[in-house]
């Protein structure tokens, strides 16, 4: 009858361990080197006992060289996909600072040729292109400083045409008003000598007379006529009614 499966578990009976450690560790060992002969593999192994002791094997030529084979490969270091795209990644940031670099001394150098600077190095045809540029810069701005000051003259002309509709508004406003405030209370036709030129009418105290000299048609003969016009304050008198005037 053939033995059970051992169960793995920790050895709590130290020597016991210490005696499995030793022949298992051997084992490792052994088993390393015939897969190293074997199968023409590089094995490199390495154990450390619990109480700190080093034991190690490497088919290769040291073992410092194995490990930094490890670091590199796809298993230990990152992933070698992950690092081209990152190296790509880079190159590309690079080439597009070189281009904006060369980019901007190239605008540099132009504003400087523009302003008259640094204008040694270049050669005739440079020079004849330079004068274009200079010449149709030119042309753009005067066109823009007419199309401006023509801008201006259009609003200060909207301005003005503004000001005229109000200053007429204004105007026709105060006639009506005045119209509204002045108005004709009697209207006195004397007729030979019954009454003195010089008489006014009785009105309130706060009616302001003006009188004024009315010429009579020819039909009127010797008729002497005074229009007596009554200029008064709002609230002070009525209005005059028009059909109240004595007919000559």
């Amino acid at each position: 009858m053939g033995r059970g499966r051992v169960e793995l578990k920790r050895i709590e009976n130290k020597i016991n361990r210490q005696v499995t450690f030793a022949k298992r560790r051997n084992g490792l060992l052994k088993k390393a080197y015939e897969l190293s002969v074997l199968c023409d593999a590089e094995v490199a192994l390495i154990i450390f006992s619990n109480r700190g002791k080093l034991y190690e094997f490497c088919s290769g030529q040291s073992i410092t060289k194995t490990l930094e084979r490890y670091e590199k490969s796809s298993y230990g270091g990152p992933d070698t996909a992950v690092q081209n795209k990152e190296n790509e990644l880079v190159q590309s940031s690079r080439n597009e600072y070189l281009k904006l670099k060369a980019r901007v001394d190239n605008l540099q150098r132009t504003q400087r040729n523009l302003l008259g600077e640094d204008l040694g190095s270049l050669g005739i045809k440079e020079l004849e292109q330079l004068e274009k540029q200079l010449d149709s810069s030119l042309r753009h701005i005067r066109s823009s400083r007419t199309q401006h000051m023509l801008d201006q003259l259009t609003d200060l002309q909207r301005r003005e045409q503004m000001l005229c509709e109000a200053n007429k508004c204004l105007r026709r406003k105060g006639i009506c008003e005045i119209n509204e405030v002045s108005y004709v209370i009697v209207l006195q036709i004397k007729a030979g000598g019954d009454q003195q030129p010089g008489a006014w009418p009785s009105v309130g105290a706060r009616c302001q007379l003006t009188r004024l000299r009315a010429a009579l048609p020819p039909t009127a003969g010797t008729i002497t006529c005074w229009q007596w016009i009554i200029l008064s304050s709002p609230g002070s008198c009525s209005r005059a009614n028009p059909a109240d005037r004595v007919r000559s």
